[in-house]
């Protein structure tokens, strides 16, 4: 993210950083880090893993409906989203 000021100027946009070891700015981010932990024990090296694994990993957890998207799937509302533009 070295660029991120042009990427703030260009979208107008702000970037947001955390603080190192605040867990708790990263809400979204540590709960996807559990719902890995559930595939892949702490410590796993990814690298014995195919691609293919990986893929069928990303797309199950696409298709986990969640409570904050009024329990449609990750995917549902990026559709909706894009099939919806804003103007």
């Amino acid at each position: 993210m070295s660029r991120h000021q042009e990427i703030t100027m260009a979208t107008g946009m702000p970037i947001y950083f955390c603080d190192p070891h605040s867990p708790w700015q990263r809400g979204s981010n540590e709960n996807t880090n559990g719902l890995l932990r559930e595939y892949f024990p702490k410590s796993t090296d990814l690298s014995f893993h195919g691609p293919g694994i990986l893929e069928n990993v990303a797309a199950e957890l696409n298709r986990r409906p969640r409570k904050r998207h009024a329990y449609r799937t990750p995917a549902e509302v990026l559709a909706e989203l894009v099939s919806n533009p804003v103007n």
